[in-house]
């Protein structure tokens, strides 16, 4: 099943449903909503499709969750192309609502900082966990999307947190639907794919995580409580602007595409401000 929040011109948003090649309304604004009613068993709501919805745009599918907590090195090659060892507990960090943006949205930053890409495959939490178990937390997830953590690497690098490089408003790429784990095999593994105006810089795949998608929510219920709507990015793979050689970074009118097969492709033109 695909889901999707979409926007009319005025940017009155809709939470839709994939039936029969038509996105159709569901009632409820947007899919943080519908999260909100459903949890996980959102895979139920087809009954609820009412009008199609013509004419509108794929919007940020998740625009108000409590939570963004990322992992960081979460794939072995991007931790050795970081010249790290294999971490024994995933490295996170948080951003905020604010950061994220949809799947068509320019992401605008000042001039002058050092802008890098990083795909990903996005986790949504579809129920409470609270100190969960890997079985339970992986049954609490209710679909996948896509994210690209774009980071301020010279503001990253300014302290050991990395906080600072990570949350700047708007600036983080997601969507552009939501699938369910039905339809999509993280576990057997998908492609995870980066290409910068067309050229292609990563190509990984899930099934080389080191924590995979229920281990990371299980670790992160342990300390805070993670809630329906939820969102978990589970890391990026190698091929980042910041391991090569020399760095290369994002310049005002690139185009970034974010692509995890199954899901779908985000297309987001770097622009500075």
């Amino acid at each position: 099943m695909k889901l999707a929040t979409l926007a009319d011109r005025h940017g009155v948003t809709a939470a839709a449903i994939w039936v029969e090649g038509h996105w159709r309304r569901l009632p409820f604004p947007d899919l943080n909503d519908l999260l909100t009613h459903t949890g996980a068993a959102i895979d139920t709501v087809a009954h609820l499709a009412e009008e199609p919805l013509e004419g509108r745009r794929l919007a940020c599918p998740l625009p108000r969750p409590a939570k963004v907590v990322c992992c960081g090195l979460n794939y072995a090659d991007h931790i050795r192309e970081m010249g790290r060892e294999l971490p024994a507990h995933p490295t996170l960090f948080a951003k905020y609502a604010d950061s994220l943006i949809g799947p068509e949205d320019d992401i605008a930053l000042p001039t002058g900082v050092d802008v890098d890409w990083e795909a990903e495959l996005a986790v949504v939490v579809g129920a409470d966990l609270e100190r969960a178990d890997v079985v339970t937390a992986g049954r609490a997830i209710a679909a996948y999307t896509v994210a690209n953590d774009i980071s301020v690497r010279d503001w990253q690098n300014r302290t050991l947190q990395w906080f600072q490089g990570k949350a700047w408003d708007r600036s983080t790429p997601l969507g552009p639907v939501l699938v369910t784990p039905d339809e999509i095999d993280v576990a057997a593994g998908v492609d995870v794919i980066c290409r910068v105006n067309g050229v292609q810089r990563q190509r990984g795949n899930t099934g080389a995580l080191v924590f995979d998608p229920a281990a990371l929510l299980a670790y992160v219920s342990t300390f805070t409580r993670l809630r329906p709507g939820d969102v978990v990015l589970t890391g990026t793979p190698g091929g980042v602007g910041m391991g090569m050689k020399p760095p290369l970074y994002l310049a005002d009118g690139d185009v970034v595409e974010t692509e995890i097969p199954g899901i779908g492709t985000l297309q987001n033109r770097f622009t500075t401000r």
